[in-house]
């Protein structure tokens, strides 16, 4: 007697992990032991990444908040420590938007969080 592997749920879980593969180069796209494999590790790193864009865009928007600063001659932490004292709540995707696009706009709140800390 011919033996069968639970053929309808086994080619339709090969199934998934070879379309998942899809873009591999060789072997990784078409065997499935080594397409599995790469796949999962795929999928680990995408998961920490998604968790890491979080913080690289944060490190983005401190770097031009501080850029703007310098250029206005204040520094990153006394800008910071003069809106939390000023009680204004702009986050940082927002003040580093207006450092880029609208730096007068910008240059105005950080004239204005100067005047406080002097």
């Amino acid at each position: 007697m011919p033996r069968v592997a639970h053929v309808p749920a086994g080619r339709k879980r090969r199934k998934k992990f070879l379309r998942r593969a899809k873009g591999f180069v060789g072997g990784r796209r078409k065997l499935y032991r080594s397409a599995r494999e790469t796949v999962q590790r795929a999928m680990v790193y995408a998961t920490r990444d998604r968790k890491d864009r979080k913080a690289e865009f944060r490190r983005l928007w401190t770097a031009r908040i501080n850029a703007a600063c310098r250029q206005v001659g204040i520094s990153y932490s006394r800008f910071v420590a003069g809106m939390k004292k000023l009680n204004v709540r702009l986050d940082r995707k927002s003040l580093a938007d207006l450092a880029v696009k609208d730096f007068e706009a910008f240059q105005k709140v950080a004239e204005f969080v100067k005047s406080v800390l002097k």
